[in-house]
């Protein structure tokens, strides 16, 4: 390890000397010390090292939230490894492409995902060993198996700024792309959280959000840094949130729509006490983020801008301060617009978002071309359209035309993806995906399709044509027939951002 480098594993070492009986973890009626944890990751740590894992190896999960998978991202933090969590909600053949593009050597599997997996072994040409945390069956090995290891294992001697996780994002262009977060990038990211909202050791957050996902793995971290806690569930519930908060007197909480106003309900018909929140960060409606502030008046709704090539948020705001914006720029980022030369613009004017600071990730992998157009001229490039106001406040203004995105309930789905997949139906000639406004989601799916001559198809059934091949979460919650689509000049589509949203 450098003289200068700072990774996850030395804020859980410090969490043990400073905090060794507080609790780090709580499930399913569990607690699990700073000190524990501490003991938990340098054995996970010495059975993947036993079993042939090192600096700059990955190691794959598939799981709901559970201790294990905290386990894993700090024994990878020691080791100089690289997690590669994904996405359960993705179809089996997506589950296989984010395996194949990242190739580890070992997968990790909880009991509800070993089927998809051993039933794709044959196409997983660069795992050799699988585990499974509970109910192993061929061809997992059970877990446990990896925790007989007695030998001490040091610090890997591989920077902060090396590869740590590798997420896969949504895919432009029709297949995922792999991005590689650094611990650097992660550490910079709590570091904000921390500054932002004041975080501490009696800080607990609630972690329902799934932990493939950048948001929950940054307020992980940052609450570790804190040496506060983690109220972990296997996935959101909403009964069971408005229980665990008021049981584990959880302080921090993020949450896509409609998560929210789920939890407000359910907390309101069992009489949950919610009063310890003091701090939600996330994106919402007007009407659900005024009724979280009735409900809980102490409270703070906080919105940002962010995404998982930052390494979460780089803009941050309590949503009263400025309703409509995504924030000012924190403490550790540089936030700028630019226009499609790359020139900076003043305040007012709309242009690409661009990111540069410790948080910008190291890049897509194995995808050199894209990586020289992203960071072109110095600055991550995000893809996404926004303005600043005279007070610095950043506007988000939607997506560049060559990145548009739909983002149901916090998910990330491109539409080239989904129409790729419908234009495989027999019986669809043509179609053009967009994005629309839904009050439970904030965005839905749409497809606008065409048939071929003398074919035709029902709504539904091309709605689970789609859902049978991708995740379900992509596939169009509204499907439109049209005689024909309107052509530009050249007789391609018209540019989605003029589509009805």
């Amino acid at each position: 390890m450098g003289l200068r480098d700072y990774t996850l594993f030395d804020v859980i070492s410090r969490n043990a000397r400073l905090y060794p009986q507080r609790t780090a973890i709580s499930f399913e009626g569990r607690r699990i010390t700073h000190g524990e944890y501490l003991a938990r990751v340098e054995r996970l740590a010495a059975g993947l090292a036993a079993a042939g894992v090192g600096a700059g190896d990955r190691v794959g999960i598939v799981s709901l939230n559970c201790p294990e998978y905290l386990d894993l991202y700090g024994a990878a933090a020691k080791l100089g490894a690289i997690v590669l969590p994904v996405n359960w909600r993705l179809s089996a053949d997506e589950i296989v492409h984010a395996l194949n593009d990242g190739a580890p050597k070992i997968v990790l599997a909880d009991a509800e995902h070993q089927p998809v997996l051993a039933a794709a072994r044959g196409r997983l040409s660069s795992v050799r060993l699988f585990y499974a945390f509970a109910a192993a069956r061929a061809p997992f090995a059970p877990y446990e198996d990896l925790l007989c290891s007695e030998a001490p294992v040091a610090e890997a001697g591989a920077g902060d700024e090396i590869g740590y996780v590798l997420m896969h994002t949504a895919a432009v262009t029709g297949k995922a792309r792999g991005a590689l977060i650094t611990q650097r990038g992660l550490i910079a990211g709590g570091t904000q959280m921390v500054h932002q909202w004041n975080l501490g050791p009696d800080d607990v957050q609630l972690g329902a959000l799934p932990l493939f996902h950048i948001t929950a793995l940054g307020l992980f971290v940052a609450i570790a840094q804190a040496g506060g806690g983690t109220a972990l569930s296997a996935r959101f519930d909403p009964a069971a949130a408005a229980s665990r908060i008021a049981e584990e007197r959880v302080t921090v909480l993020g949450e896509f729509a409609p998560m929210l106003g789920t939890l407000l309900d359910k907390a309101a018909e069992v009489l949950a006490d919610l009063s310890s929140l003091r701090i939600v960060f996330g994106l919402d409606t007007p009407d659900t983020i005024a009724r979280f502030e009735a409900a809980c008046p102490e409270a703070v709704f906080w919105i940002g801008y962010g995404q998982s090539e930052v390494s979460g948020g780089v803009t941050f705001a309590p949503y009263r301060e400025r309703p409509g914006s995504a924030g000012r720029p924190a403490l550790l980022s540089v936030v700028a617009v630019v226009d499609d030369l790359d020139r900076p613009l003043p305040g007012g004017q709309t242009g690409e978002i661009v990111v540069r600071g410790p948080m910008v990730f190291g890049g897509y992998w194995n995808c050199e071309a894209d990586n020289a157009v992203t960071f072109r001229s110095g600055w991550h490039h995000t893809g996404d359209m926004g303005r600043f106001d005279e007070d610095g406040y950043l506007w988000y203004a939607g997506r560049a035309p060559a990145k548009e995105l739909i983002k149901p309930g916090g998910e990330n789905v491109y539409p080239a993806e989904v129409e790729r997949v419908i234009l495989k139906h027999p019986a669809i000639a043509e179609v053009v995906v967009l994005g629309v406004a839904d009050a439970q989601w904030g965005e839905a799916v749409k497809a606008v399709c065409v048939c071929k001559p003398g074919r035709s198809v029902g709504a539904q059934e091309l709605i689970e044509f789609v859902g049978q091949r991708i995740a379900r979460y992509k596939k169009p919650k509204h499907v439109a027939f049209v005689a024909q689509l309107p052509k530009t000049a050249n007789a391609s589509p018209p540019a989605r951002p003029t589509a009805p949203r």
